[in-house]
């Protein structure tokens, strides 16, 4: 049923990804942002060293819950294209429940599934909770616990997935260090892998009268048994340039 389900994702992801809603405090959808990256490095581990990436994010929240989509565009040296997406839906307890589930930290709890899909038939389903946790000068902090299948392999695996936004001031600069990061249990022929991606990003943009909307900085890139595949690290350092549009 899990994989049924999220097997439609593909088809809506363009229309949820370009999709700009108005952010109407009354309606449906409460507010909703869009993001576009590019980001460099070299020195990657399987595949070609050297890539070029294009990220186009988006985000809204609704009074049900909340929506993150994102779609990679790698362009390889040798002209090839590759194109990776992911979409996180994710169901408020509190809003759709009417009570208050907030605990200590934690701000919500929510239902979240997960649908990841790539080139070559990748294709992976995951399901499970989440929590969001008000932490001081984070604009968000979310932890996420997901049963995770992916139909090549064998069997099924859990993984962590935590994603953060945090900005702040050094030296009267307006910087912002934002990330995720992804723990995947063993499944099948494959091994635990655990994949960081912090980012620090400096707020060009406040010096050109476009504070908040246009950021250049460093993404770091740790994976740890890539792909899940024994022995397989890769760090790579990306330059960013990051451009809001909504």
């Amino acid at each position: 049923m899990l994989r049924t389900l999220l097997s439609c994702l593909p088809v809506l992801m363009p229309a949820l990804s370009l999709a700009t809603p108005p952010a109407f405090a009354d309606g449906p959808i409460q507010w909703h942002s869009e993001n576009l990256q590019i980001l460099k490095g070299v020195d990657y581990a399987l595949g070609p060293e050297e890539r070029t990436i294009i990220t186009f994010e988006h985000a809204h929240a609704s009074t049900v819950g909340d929506l993150f989509v994102f779609t990679d565009v790698t362009f390889e040296p040798d002209g090839a294209i590759q194109v990776y997406g992911e979409i996180t839906p994710r169901l408020s307890l509190s809003r759709l429940t009417g009570r208050d589930w907030q605990a200590g930290p934690v701000s919500d709890v929510l239902l979240a599934a997960n649908y990841e899909r790539g080139e070559g038939g990748v294709e992976r389903y995951l399901a499970g909770a989440a929590i969001d946790l008000d932490l001081e000068g984070f604009r968000f902090f979310r932890v996420h616990a997901f049963l995770r299948d992916d139909p090549r392999r064998s069997g099924t695996t859990g993984q962590l997935s935590i994603a953060w936004n945090r900005p702040f001031e050094l030296g009267g600069e307006a910087l912002l260090f934002e990330g995720f990061a992804d723990l995947a249990g063993a499944e099948g022929p494959g091994v635990a892998n655990q994949l960081l991606v912090p980012r620090l990003l400096w707020d060009i943009g406040a010096h050109h009268g476009a504070s908040g909307r246009v950021f250049l900085g460093l993404e770091w890139q740790y994976w740890h048994n890539k792909f899940g595949v024994d022995g397989v690290t890769e760090s790579v350092p990306q330059l960013q340039l990051k451009w809001v549009l909504h």
